[in-house]
């Protein structure tokens, strides 16, 4: 496998995995690539989500809430990132975004921010996510204050 200019190997290795994943629609191993400290910033919260579990309800809500889901390119960043262009459809409502992606030095994923695009889409997203995660990403975020 050829690293990416901007990725590390172990940051590399964890994208291939990511995409291999997203293709099977199969996040079953996302929690051996993401890091303990990950935050999640979300195009529908004001608030970053902290935590690799909060991150991993998350992303595994947006993998469920997605239809026909595509990456159509990746842009690296100097500094172990990476922005993931992809189009997606929630309901009848189509839209675009990008996966703005952070490594920390294991490779392993620090932050994960997504942009939408058009409101349309967003609104739809945000009421899918609501609606399939939002008890256990707010049972996640009591927990981890109360811990």
């Amino acid at each position: 496998m050829n690293t990416p200019p901007a990725l590390s190997p172990a940051a590399a290795a964890s994208l291939k995995k990511w995409h291999e994943m997203m293709g099977k629609l199969d996040l079953s191993e996302l929690e051996s690539i993401v890091a303990e400290d990950a935050v999640f910033r979300s195009p529908v919260a004001n608030t970053p989500y902290p935590g690799k579990e909060v991150v991993c309800i998350v992303l595994r809500g947006a993998a469920s809430v997605f239809k026909d889901f595509v990456y159509h390119r990746e842009l690296f960043d100097s500094d172990n990132s990476v922005c993931l262009e992809f189009a997606a459809r929630v309901g009848d409502k189509e839209l675009k975004g990008i996966d703005l992606v952070k490594f920390n030095a294991d490779g392993k994923i620090a932050a994960f921010e997504v942009m939408v695009r058009p409101l349309t889409g967003v609104m739809a997203l945000g009421e899918a996510m609501k609606a399939s995660v939002g008890p256990a990403i707010k049972a996640a975020l009591e927990a981890r204050a109360t811990a």
